[in-house]
Parts: C-alpha cells; sequence; structure tokens
C-alpha cells in the first residue's frame, strides 16, 4: 500500500494540472478590487477560441492573454468602458459577450421572427387563392369514364 501513494499522488497532480492552467499566480492584479473587476470585466469577453466561454471561464491561451491585457489596462488607469472599446475596435461585436445593439445585431435576433412571419405569410396567401381547375378530360378519357360508369 505504501508504495502506491505516490502513483495516487501522481495521478491527483496529472488530474488538477489543468484546473490551475487557467491562471497563474503572476496572473493576478495585487490590488484586490481592481481583481475583482477584472474578473467581472472578463466575463463580459468573449473567448475567440472557444466561443461560449468567457476569457475568465477559458483554459486557451488567447483567453489568458486577453486576461493579461485587460489586467494590463486596469493598472494604466484604463476605464470599463475604454477596455470594451479597446477590445471591440482591435475584435469587432464577436469580442463582446453582450454586443452593442446596433442594425445589423437587430435584423440578427429579429431574423427567426422575419422568417416565421414570411412562412405564414406564403401561407396564408396560397389558402385564399381558389384551388386550380381540374384539366379537361381527353376524348379518351371521356369515353372510358363513359363505359365505366355504364358498366358491363
Amino acid at each position: 500500500m505504501h508504495h502506491r501513494l505516490p502513483a495516487l499522488a501522481l495521478l491527483l497532480a496529472l488530474l488538477a494540472g489543468p484546473a490551475g492552467a487557467a491562471f497563474l499566480p503572476g496572473d493576478r492584479l495585487a490590488d484586490p478590487a481592481a481583481e475583482a473587476r477584472a474578473q467581472a470585466l472578463g466575463r463580459e469577453i468573449r473567448c475567440m477560441v472557444c466561443q461560449g466561454q468567457s476569457i475568465e471561464d477559458s483554459e486557451a491561451d488567447l483567453a489568458r492573454d486577453l486576461r493579461r491585457l485587460v489586467r494590463e489596462r486596469i493598472e494604466a488607469g484604463d476605464s470599463d468602458a475604454a477596455i470594451r472599446r479597446f477590445l471591440h475596435e482591435r475584435y469587432g461585436d464577436f469580442v463582446l459577450l453582450r454586443p452593442p445593439l446596433s442594425a445589423f445585431t437587430l435584423l440578427l435576433w429579429a431574423s427567426p421572427l422575419l422568417a416565421l412571419a414570411l412562412g405564414l405569410a406564403v401561407i396564408l396567401a396560397r389558402r385564399r387563392q381558389p384551388p386550380p381547375a381540374p384539366a379537361p378530360l381527353s376524348p379518351e378519357e371521356q369515353a372510358r369514364l363513359e363505359r365505366i360508369i355504364r358498366g358491363p
């Protein structure tokens, strides 16, 4: 049992490795208030690699670089709005988890409703049209129909 202890410790260290890799001790700001501000701001910024996560939740190298950039800008005295604006100018709307309201984002959010409305309009327009008149029977079809009606 004594010889299994180092193997268990190694296994636990390997399993804990990726979780601790997101933040290195030097990545955090010394001022707790500034660090809290950086973390709150980082939760508003999308990881460009993971796309569904904020840079605070991501372990990607790019997310780590963006976390460092946010903290550098905070230490330089930039406001949250200035940092958001800087990242937005550099990476576009996609970097913000809550992009600014614009004509494009309105169209993006409204497109499912527009598609539904267009589909309903097409269905209603088709229902209002009278059904097409059946094509007249050819002389051969007419003769056959009369034979069927008369019987054998």
